[in-house]
């Protein structure tokens, strides 16, 4: 177990993903095209609900852990202010010390503001460095962590539209003082933003609604764990979605979601990581070695279906795809969830449906949330103003 543990903080430490770290565990062809960066569990799905619908949520109706999905959605919750907690166990079918944690906690300040704060932690456990088999060398023990804190802000510009954006810290620290090669180890940094747009209006005569949601998260400086001239983007994302929700009668509800993603970093090349900032991001578009259809396959996708009875309970079903030499992810989850008073709690699982084994297959996912109204909020509408 602490050589399975070693081989993990060293691939962690060259900015090797989640998702290429995920297939070198099981054998899989190391030539595919998967993108890599640095700090991979800032893309984790941190809540349960999401987490039961294929990971989609740009564009699901707002709750106290909108701020990772999209930050615009903040300004259509319904409640004055509210706290939530996650738990997601990390490789618990053969680790049993990885986790991650997620806290987040929103404010409304008036009928068209809404701010927030939220951080997430992931805990690598305890690992074991050696420089050789025997007793002697055994260089000490250290405890590899991640942590990203970030404030929210989110506006409403009409009845129907919203804004939001995020400012987020981000500490990786996987070595302590571990060197090997000549090389110092450190922890890294880096800051990043988000932004995004939320759009939602009422199909009065179909009594539904349909909302849209596009969200670009971790546009940010890239990471270094030794030198400024060993640097790895950090995963700038883009979130693109849509859902669509109908009252089957006074007691029973469905909602459709569906989201597409894009890492906006360079594809796998040479020179990509070498590549500044801005050049990376918006060359992302076009810079597949394989082209157009390359670029094409470089989006996943991921869909759920959530049913509520009587908004006390409910059930949800999701499916995320993703290209098979992009990281050939493709998983089934199902969740359920109960609201009771001021309680809520989700509940989350997962199960791959290729040969391919995930990090989060067959455990249990976990989100606490809690609700409040302390204060009636304004009338005013934003289009007057």
């Amino acid at each position: 177990m602490n050589k399975l543990r070693i081989l993990i903080i060293l691939f962690l430490s060259f900015g090797i993903t989640f998702f290429g770290f995920s297939q070198n565990l099981i054998g899989q062809d190391s030539t595919r095209k998967v993108i890599t960066t640095a700090v991979p569990f800032l893309t984790i799905t941190p809540d349960s609900r999401a987490a039961g619908m294929g990971d989609a949520g740009v564009a699901t109706s707002p709750d106290a852990n909108s701020a990772h999905w999209n930050s615009a959605k903040l300004a259509f919750i319904d409640k004055s202010y509210g706290v939530s907690g996650s738990y997601t166990p990390w490789l618990g079918k053969i680790i049993n010390d990885m986790s991650i944690f997620y806290l987040t906690g929103f404010y409304k300040i008036t009928r068209e503001q809404t701010v927030a704060a939220s951080m997430k932690y992931f805990d690598l456990g305890e690992i074991q460095f050696n420089n050789g088999p025997g007793v002697n060398n055994i260089l000490g023990r250290f405890n590899p962590r991640e942590f990203a804190f970030d404030v929210t802000y989110s506006r409403l510009l009409t009845e129907q539209l919203s804004i939001g954006g995020a400012l987020r810290y981000i500490h990786s620290n996987l070595t302590g003082a571990f060197s090997s090669g000549g090389v110092d180890a450190r922890p890294g940094n880096s800051v990043a933003v988000d932004v995004g747009v939320f759009y939602t209006k009422p199909l009065v005569s179909r009594n539904s609604a349909l909302s849209l949601g596009a969200s670009i998260s971790n546009i940010g400086a890239k990471i270094s764990y030794s030198d400024a001239n060993n640097e790895d983007f950090i995963p700038t994302n883009l979130r693109l979605g849509g859902s669509y929700k109908t009252e089957l009668d006074a007691f029973n509800s469905l909602t459709f979601a569906l989201d597409v993603n894009k890492l906006l970093v360079p594809s796998p090349t040479a020179d990509s990581q070498d590549k500044a900032l801005l050049n990376g991001i918006f060359g992302s578009f076009s810079d597949a070695s394989g082209g157009f259809s390359e670029e094409m396959r470089e989006f996943s996708v991921s869909s759920g279906i959530e049913y509520w009875y009587n908004e006390t309970f409910a059930g949800r079903l999701g499916y995320f795809l993703e290209a098979k030499d992009k990281g050939n992810r493709k998983y089934l989850t199902a969740g359920v969830g109960a609201k009771i008073q001021k309680f809520a709690i989700d509940i989350a699982y997962l199960v791959p449906t290729n040969k391919n084994e995930n990090a989060l297959a067959e455990t249990l996912r976990f989100t606490i949330m809690m609700y409040f109204d302390s204060k009636v909020m304004g009338e005013e509408s934003v289009t007057d103003q």
